[in-house]
């Protein structure tokens, strides 16, 4: 069985303008899901609660997505934007996750994929950054270990930028295991190789900065080696950031990687984590709109036993 995509149309209304970080996006992906063949099992999420994102974010980070939605919506910074309907579409792309989470546990769907926007794995606690404004990642991290019980979480981050949110959240956390391979030096400037957690989260964060040279097949070995120590944590449960901005020809960043890598890494995961009780992945990045769409194909394809 293919693995379950969870969407809502409210990520189809976090209006950005000409931003690269676009409706279209996703409308390309769904299109190319629908025509490709073996089907495709959509469902609709829930919304998360404030209490949901309140295990990541401030209070006061909420209201000001909130207020400034609600208020016509303006520039957080200069990359980072909220329209009318961002409030509604960030509680649904963290509520996919969370939704995508509780369908894999309960046996109904064999892995799921959080189809979704904004992105997630830059926002910080009380900051939104990136295109980010609530981290559904690390969101559905908190719910598994504070609402599901779990002790053994892990992240893994393939988007071509550093999850520095994501870090940030767990660093201490002994709880969840980050793992990030991302382009260095990039955006947004963390991710050093000696960043390894602190207190009850001492190496449980594993970052592996690569230079823009590294080729396909280099990337692919490395990302195997990292994978081994995550399978030495044992995790529960895994979710993934699934950026495609690594993609060669990206717009925006590249680390030459190819369609079908997307396939492999993903299969990687599953089979190094084979003792999981599930695979989650939420989409991050991942800009060329005609290869994007193969490549959450892929990755969909290398999840699937």
């Amino acid at each position: 069985m293919r693995p379950t995509v969870f969407y809502h149309e409210s990520s189809l209304r976090h209006d950005t303008g000409s931003h690269p970080e676009t409706a279209a996006r996703v409308e390309r992906i769904l299109d190319h899901l629908h025509s490709a063949s073996g089907g495709l099992d959509l469902r609709s999420p829930r919304a998360a609660s404030p209490e949901d994102v309140g295990r990541v974010h401030t209070e006061t980070h909420i209201a000001r997505i909130r207020d400034v939605a609600h208020a016509g919506g303006g520039h957080l910074d200069a990359d980072t934007v909220v329209s009318p309907d961002s409030y509604t579409a960030a509680l649904y792309a963290a509520g996919a996750t969370l939704s995508a989470i509780d369908a894999v546990l309960a046996g109904d769907a064999p892995a799921a994929f959080a189809l979704v926007r904004p992105p997630g794995h830059h926002a910080r606690a009380g900051v939104a950054m990136g295109f980010c404004l609530f981290n559904n990642v690390a969101i559905g991290a908190r719910y598994l270990v504070e609402e599901k019980g779990l002790s053994r979480v892990a992240i893994v981050d393939w988007d071509v930028h550093h999850g520095n949110g994501t870090q940030e959240t767990f660093y201490r956390d002994g709880k969840v295991f980050y793992l990030s391979l991302h382009r260095h030096p990039f955006y947004p400037g963390t991710g050093a190789a000696d960043e390894r957690g602190a207190e009850s989260g001492a190496g449980t964060t594993l970052n592996v900065p690569l230079p823009a040279t590294t080729s396909s097949e280099e990337y692919r070995r490395i990302f195997g080696e990292a994978m081994g120590e995550v399978a030495d944590f044992r995790p529960e449960f895994v979710l993934i950031s699934a950026g495609f901005d690594a993609y060669r020809e990206d717009p925006i960043a590249g680390l030459n990687l190819d369609i079908d890598d997307y396939g492999d890494l993903a299969a990687r995961v599953r089979v190094a984590c084979s003792e999981a009780r599930g695979i989650v992945s939420s989409l991050e990045g991942g800009y060329n709109l005609e290869a994007l769409p193969k490549c959450v194909a892929a990755h969909l394809d290398g999840l699937d036993e």
